[in-house]
């Protein structure tokens, strides 16, 4: 610790580089969780890399529909690569230490890419909504232009929105102590290691959840409450069901992206006496939705699975049959 920390001319301690301990209470046999993380982080890299893959090469794929989702596997992607090398790192090679502009560029990345999901699962969520309450104007009304126009501003929002967070930690002063009981640089973990007010800081990152993510996840399941009211008044049980099978693949993946939030945010509030809990559901979040979205949608989604086959090499065998 003595390495990390220099002298000031006011005689006060300066921190240079913060520690990221690992996982909290279980530091001894951590490393046995490397093995289980790094299949997943290649799982969510190679499946992810797939689903571009198949988007771009089959034709039949260049839908709207399609794109918000190629747009999503290459967030998938950057959300996992900004933590997993350096979770690993610490795993296997106890590399614990983490310069000060380091720890605040993937303070930066974590919270724009978590803010982007959301984002484009709002667009997708959209796309389902006008495809079956509108389905005669839907090729008028979301075509490429419109998933360019609404992508470009789900990254502009989340580039104003979520550069405050690490210019309000870099403001901080940090004095004392440069331990950080987690594998990743979380916004409060490093901010609560400041000697000076953070109330700031608290205050921003609240509201930058409920304005962003909780706006987000209103208005998408705003979007299914419609949808459902629209199903449910087709006469015809065929055309319910082909209409709810269009979207239940993302609908799956939302539920799943919004109750782990959820999840961790109350385990982060009630993890003082099991610290090591939050962490884990922490990491597992940032890594299990990259290698879970690819699977849900290509079990879900029949053109998206013979697009798999065709690009691995198994376009005979789905001819033939």
């Amino acid at each position: 610790m003595d390495t990390t920390l220099s002298i000031t001319n006011s005689s006060r301690f300066h921190v240079s580089e913060f520690i990221l301990m690992g996982l909290p209470g279980i530091h001894e046999w951590q490393h046995w969780f490397s093995l289980p993380l790094a299949l997943l982080y290649l799982l969510a890299l190679g499946a992810n890399l797939l689903i571009l893959i198949t988007i771009q090469h089959e034709p039949t794929l260049h839908q709207p529909m399609y794109l918000f989702l190629s747009i999503l596997a290459v967030v998938d992607i950057g959300l996992a690569t900004t933590i997993m090398p350096k979770i690993l790192a610490i795993l296997w090679f106890n590399a614990k230490t983490i310069s000060l502009p380091e720890c605040f560029t993937q303070i930066y990345a974590i919270n724009s890419f978590m803010c982007m999901e959301s984002g484009i699962f709002l667009c997708m969520a959209v796309d389902r909504y006008v495809a079956i309450c509108y389905p005669l104007q839907y090729p008028f009304i979301v075509t490429e232009a419109f998933v360019i126009k609404v992508t470009v501003s789900m990254i502009l929002r989340n580039i104003l929105l979520t550069i405050p967070v690490p210019v309000l930690a870099a403001q901080r002063h940090y004095c004392s102590r440069n331990e950080i009981d987690h594998c990743l640089c979380s916004n409060l973990g490093v901010t609560s290691l400041a000697c000076d007010d953070i109330t700031i800081n608290r205050f921003y990152h609240l509201a930058l959840a409920w304005v962003v993510v909780g706006s987000d996840m209103g208005l998408v399941f705003a979007s299914y409450a419609l949808i459902i009211r629209s199903v449910l008044r087709l006469k015809s049980a065929e055309a319910t069901a082909k209409a709810l099978s269009t979207c239940s693949s993302h609908l799956i993946l939302i539920l799943f992206f919004y109750t782990a939030i959820i999840v961790v945010s109350v385990t982060h509030l009630a993890g003082r006496r099991f610290p090591f809990i939050p962490v884990l559901l922490n990491v597992l979040h940032s890594v299990i939705p990259p290698a879970l979205n690819p699977m849900v949608y290509a079990l879900r989604t029949q053109e998206l699975r013979v697009g798999f086959q065709r690009v691995l090499g198994l376009g005979e065998n789905v001819s033939r049959r």
